[in-house]
């Protein structure tokens, strides 16, 4: 899996599924989901007989996870909360940010950027939720760790595989692993942003506890010079550098 021509798709167990109709007076409900490269929609029909109640065994797997898969995903999940990040667990930081805690301020940080031409703002934002979602199953494996940037990928490959068979949904699994993949890959405009929002949260996150538990976090600071790859994330790094002069 070393390209995105060898994504990660996942296809829900076969079963069959069962929908409801609303009555005659009531208004159509439609439920729209987003992919990167186009808008589909899935939409409950008043059916005209019990015939329509029913699918046959030849139906394309359903797009959305059933409400047993997405909890049983949700559930995993639930682990990118209670884990916190191994960088500050070693540094002894007292309540350091958990992975959710990261990657929910990377998304903050797509929301706000600025526009830039032919970047896909929508595209940013699910990433930096999923760029670390592996991290549920193998934790936080930091450099300091002594793991292998090839196995730290391949056990983190491992494990998206995981959940992408546990969420079941064909296309949301797809989706989610094209995301991760680009941004594992570097492989695109966004993943770019996306690798410099990584880095950028990382040091404000440590400029926030230098100043909040009197600490000296240079490491930090010096393990991302010199890598940001866009001009928003130097523009934005620069702005903390520059506070952090001033509040030292």
């Amino acid at each position: 899996m070393g390209s995105r021509s060898r994504n990660l798709l996942c296809k829900s167990s076969s079963s069959t599924l069962l929908f409801l109709s609303p009555s005659s007076t009531s208004a159509q409900l439609r439920f729209n989901s987003f992919t990167p490269s186009k808008r589909r929609s899935m939409a409950t029909q008043p059916s005209s007989s019990a015939s329509s109640l029913t699918t046959n065994d030849t139906a394309s797997p359903s797009p959305s996870p059933s409400p047993s898969s997405a909890i049983d995903f949700l559930s995993l999940c639930h682990r990118l909360k209670t884990t916190k990040r191994a960088g500050w667990v070693k540094r002894d930081i007292k309540g350091p940010e958990s992975i959710s805690d990261h990657m929910y301020r990377m998304g903050l940080m797509a929301l706000i950027a600025p526009d830039i031409p032919g970047i896909d703002r929508d595209k940013c934002i699910k990433m930096a939720i999923v760029h670390d979602i592996a991290e549920a199953i193998v934790g936080d494996i930091t450099p300091s760790d002594g793991v292998p940037k090839a196995e730290k990928s391949r056990k983190e490959r491992e494990a998206l595989e995981h959940m992408c068979k546990l969420l079941g949904a064909e296309s949301r699994a797809k989706e989610m692993s094209e995301l991760w993949n680009e941004y594992e890959e570097n492989s695109t405009p966004e993943a770019k942003i996306v690798k410099d929002f990584d880095k950028v949260e990382m040091i404000l996150q440590a400029l926030e506890y230098e100043n909040e538990q009197g600490r000296d976090l240079e490491e930090f600071f010096q393990s991302t010079a010199g890598k940001l790859q866009t001009e928003m994330g130097k523009a934005w790094a620069l702005e903390i550098a520059s506070r952090r002069r001033k509040e030292g």
